[in-house]
Order: C-alpha cells, then sequence, then structure tokens
C-alpha cells in the first residue's frame, strides 16, 4: 500500500500539465496515447510527468502490452482530500486553523 506524502503530492500538483492529467484521469483510467494527443509535449516528457505523479502515489499505471494505462488512485486522493480539509476550520470556515 502507498502511503500519503503530502509534500511529493503538493509538488506533483504544482505543475500545470500534471494537474490537467489528473483532471483528465478523474473520470476514467485513459492510455498514456491518449493523454499525449491532448498536449502539445512529447512522449519522454509525458512519461516524465506520469512518473511523478505515479511516485507521488496520485496516480496508478499498468501495462497492457506495450500500452501504458493510468488512473486516479482514489485511496491516496481521499486520504490526500482529508489532508487539505485539516488545513482549515471546519467549525468557522477559516483557512489555516487562525487569523491572517
Amino acid at each position: 500500500m502507498v502511503k500519503l506524502d503530502e509534500v511529493l503530492i503538493c509538488k506533483a500538483l504544482g505543475d500545470p500539465n500534471r494537474m490537467e492529467i489528473v483532471k483528465m484521469l478523474s473520470d476514467q483510467e485513459k492510455c498514456g496515447c491518449k493523454l499525449l494527443e491532448k498536449f502539445d509535449i512529447t512522449q519522454p516528457t509525458l512519461s516524465h510527468h506520469m512518473k511523478i505523479l505515479v511516485d507521488s502515489g496520485l496516480v496508478k499505471d499498468r501495462k497492457e502490452g506495450k500500452w501504458h494505462y493510468y488512473s486516479i488512485n482514489t485511496d491516496i486522493m481521499k486520504e490526500f482530500c482529508g489532508f487539505i480539509k485539516t488545513l482549515c476550520n471546519e467549525t468557522t470556515g477559516k483557512c489555516c486553523k487562525g487569523e491572517l
């Protein structure tokens, strides 16, 4: 089982292309070739982005023949969402449990 690493996830989501990839995967698993069609990047660049997302735990991958298929790791995503909620005071609605 993958352990939640908030720093790795935040770094992974800090890139606009990786954020868009996560959005694309939010509805269903996709082949790397389908992801590549949506971006003006090379295959090695996509592979680099996918490695970062997989290493963060947010994305799972599986290989079928010569193709890689990617999907959201829902357990890690739920855990990360829970972490984000802890940063906000749900009673007062103020972020970071303090006054800015």
